[in-house]
């Protein structure tokens, strides 16, 4: 996944997340669906964040951003359960 790919990704995610909160605003999902959902988006966004993290780090160090790969949840540093 390339760099403007997981950047669409990420606004994608921010942006289901305001329309959820929307929804739950105006009554369209219960407070446990919105919470469930905002969890599964936060542990999405974490690990978008994290493989962007891991492809500038290795373009940095001059290495191939092509051979960062997603992390499991547990092992991204932002996760916290």
């Amino acid at each position: 996944m390339q760099d403007n790919e997981i950047l669409t990704r990420i606004s994608a995610l921010v942006a289901e997340e305001h329309e959820l909160r929307n929804r739950l605003g105006a009554g369209e999902v219960t407070s446990e669906e919105e919470n469930a959902r905002v969890k599964e988006l936060e542990v999405a966004l974490d690990q978008c964040w994290d493989l962007l993290r891991q492809r500038r780090a290795r373009r940095g160090a001059g290495e191939n951003p092509d051979e960062a790969a997603a992390r499991p949840v547990s092992e991204v540093e932002s996760y916290q359960q």
